[in-house]
């Protein structure tokens, strides 16, 4: 799984500069060709791109903040109207005193200030011109606005992942200290074992996986080992079996995963249990996919009441927010055992 990159879309004023040197460039170069004078083309579109520029800022940051993004439509299409209207007298004026008295040198035949075919040439061009500019400015501004939106919410699905491995971490030492007082109250010797064995613990919750979006997948099964010889000193009957059939040195998963269906085959397979049988089945499909299946063996009797723990609605929201829809998590009751499989993604440390 490779990390997304962030793509940045700066609009910096030296892009400014690059989007209408360009433009001008093809314009000069254009009728320059065409009137074989680039002479000619270089005044014209000097005087052109004078009016262009204006026109294309004051309509994105004054007409379209101010009308089109509070719904004032009207009031835009009049402030554009008058806008092109301004345009289309400066340069008129400019083109006749300073360039050439032929004002419309692309037409076929001469034309005359403010006729209506000249007006509506020159406001055309300016729409032109404003398609343009507009469209890459908004769209740039679109993809930079989805980038932060994007980027929010991956903020927010790390706050939450945050927040829900801590969750996790108090849910499972609570339940440890209580098997602890337990043992305590019978003044085992067994007593001192859990505490070292907790210690282990702590130390891998706290230090080791601190920060940290994947582990190696060998470090979480002893983690699960650990766990499972501090239940075993609670239970007196207990047999537990990890099969691992596949080479798992290179694979890395999030951290705390699995513990919560440890935990819950602990806690419900023991419910009016006396022999607990727990089976932990890992393996590598294809390469590409890691399988985690435990299943615990169970009595249930119409006495019997459990208590819905937060342990596995935390791994689902988990699931979730790590690997969207890529993963499958699922549980069956088959022979009397209760059977939970969890198929993720491989994530490989290269």
């Amino acid at each position: 799984m490779s990390k997304q990159k962030e793509i940045k879309f700066d609009i910096r004023l030296q892009n400014h500069f690059w989007f209408w040197g360009l433009f001008f460039l093809m314009n000069f170069l254009r009728w320059g060709a065409y009137f074989n004078d680039y002479g000619y083309s270089l005044k014209s579109n000097i005087l052109e791109f004078s009016l262009h520029i204006p026109l294309v800022y004051f309509n994105l940051y004054f007409l379209i903040p101010r009308y089109v993004l509070t719904s004032k439509y009207f009031k835009y299409s009049l402030g554009l109207l008058l806008s092109l209207m301004v345009v289309y007298l400066l340069k008129t004026e400019l083109t006749y005193y300073i360039i050439s008295e032929d004002i419309w040198p692309e037409a076929n035949r001469e034309y005359k200030p403010f006729e209506l075919n000249h007006i509506v040439a020159v406001c055309i061009g300016e729409i032109y011109v404003l398609a343009i500019a507009s469209s890459v400015y908004l769209t740039l501004i679109w993809l930079k606005e989805r980038e932060r939106n994007r980027a929010i919410k991956e903020n927010q699905s790390k706050i939450e992942l945050k927040y829900l491995k801590n969750q996790i971490q108090p849910h499972f030492f609570f339940n440890t200290l209580n098997n602890l007082y337990a043992l305590s109250l019978e003044s085992s010797n067994k007593v001192p074992d859990v505490i070292i064995k907790l210690s282990n613990l702590m130390e891998y919750v706290l230090y080791d996986i601190e920060g940290t979006k994947f582990v190696p997948l060998i470090n979480e099964i002893n983690y699960i080992q650990n766990y499972i010889e501090i239940e075993k000193l609670r239970f007196e009957n207990v047999e537990v079996s990890i099969n691992i059939d596949s080479n798992i040195d290179a694979v890395k998963v999030p951290p705390l995963l699995f513990i919560s269906l440890v935990e819950n085959a602990f806690k419900h397979g023991g419910i009016n249990n006396g022999n607990l049988k727990i089976k932990i089945n890992c393996k590598v499909i294809n390469g590409t996919t890691l399988s985690f299946e435990i299943l615990n063996n169970f009595v249930l009797s119409q006495h019997t009441k459990t208590k819905k723990g937060i342990g596995l609605i935390n791994t689902k929201k988990r699931l979730k927010l790590i690997f969207k829809n890529q993963y499958t998590f699922e549980h069956k009751v088959k022979f009397n055992y209760y059977i939970i499989s969890l198929q993720i993604p491989i994530h490989n440390e290269d």
